[in-house]
């Protein structure tokens, strides 16, 4: 009798276990909840504020990830430095590519801001999920086929807002890392860093050149950065500097928000 109820102790245990996930950035947060909705626990690893490109884990994400399941990479520079160590520290750990079947520009790993890759990265965690929890793979799949509809109405009303913004039209910003949404809806992103870094003088005065030239009405600039030469250029030029992180915790709205003040810029250049 005591043995059976160990048994059932067990199946219990393991049919109600979630699955304990590890991703990079915030954003994939919401992908994943998206997806494995009340089956998953989710650690994000480069925490709100923070750059993927120069982070350094915690201690206590360290712990998380000798727990973990899965780790769904998504491609960012921070990945090339941890998910060997990660993997070390985890032998068990399932390191699944969200990245993967989508066409990739070079040194920009953005790529889930375009709402259409993102549903190709749903897809793919998705994939991930149903391989490791085989007996919620109706619950996941339900979860996508939702999501991508929710993806596919973003992509709509991003276009409604931005129907009137002319076919390419630039867009200043100060980290190039908006290229993926810029391209998907026929704008130009006119950088202000340079190789990863910030512009010396000689080069901010092309910069404002060509900002002239362009009639450029605001800077895009990230919390993540400095946005001191962005501030220079705007001080030159009496524009605005609008924040937006491709990092920000809720995607749609995020989205959102840079569409409309890229449609307000744009309408304050026509008059």
């Amino acid at each position: 009798m005591k043995k059976l109820i160990i048994i059932l102790i067990l199946i219990t245990t393991s049919i109600f276990a979630k699955l304990n996930v590890v991703v990079s950035i915030q954003p994939q947060v919401e992908f994943v909840n998206k997806i494995g909705g009340d089956k998953v626990d989710t650690t994000l690893m480069v925490l709100p504020g923070k750059s993927p490109h120069t982070y350094e884990p915690k201690a206590s994400q360290m712990k998380a990830i000798s727990r973990a399941n899965l780790y769904l990479s998504i491609g960012v520079e921070f990945e090339k430095a941890w998910l060997d160590r990660f993997k070390d520290q985890n032998k068990n750990l399932v390191v699944f590519d969200t990245s993967k079947d989508i066409n990739k520009t070079a040194s920009n790993p953005h790529i889930w801001l375009n709402p259409i890759n993102v549903k190709q990265i749903a897809k793919n965690t998705y994939q991930a999920l149903s391989q490791l929890d085989s007996n919620n793979t109706e619950y996941y799949k339900k979860n996508l086929d939702n999501y991508l509809i929710e993806l596919d109405n973003l992509d709509k009303n991003i276009t409604q807002i931005l129907k009137d913004v002319p076919k390419g039209s630039s867009v200043m910003v100060f980290h190039p890392a908006w290229g993926y949404f810029l391209n998907q809806y026929h704008l130009k992103e006119i950088p202000i860093e340079i190789e990863g870094k910030s512009p010396k003088p000689r080069e901010l005065i092309k910069i404002i050149k060509k900002a002239k030239s362009e009639h450029i009405r605001a800077i895009f600039t990230q919390p993540e950065f400095s946005d001191k030469s962005a501030k220079i250029i705007a001080k030159e030029l009496n524009i605005k500097v609008i924040k937006v992180s491709p990092l920000a915790k809720d995607y749609e709205k995020n989205l959102l928000k840079l569409a409309n003040a890229i449609a307000v810029v744009s309408e304050d250049k026509s008059k």
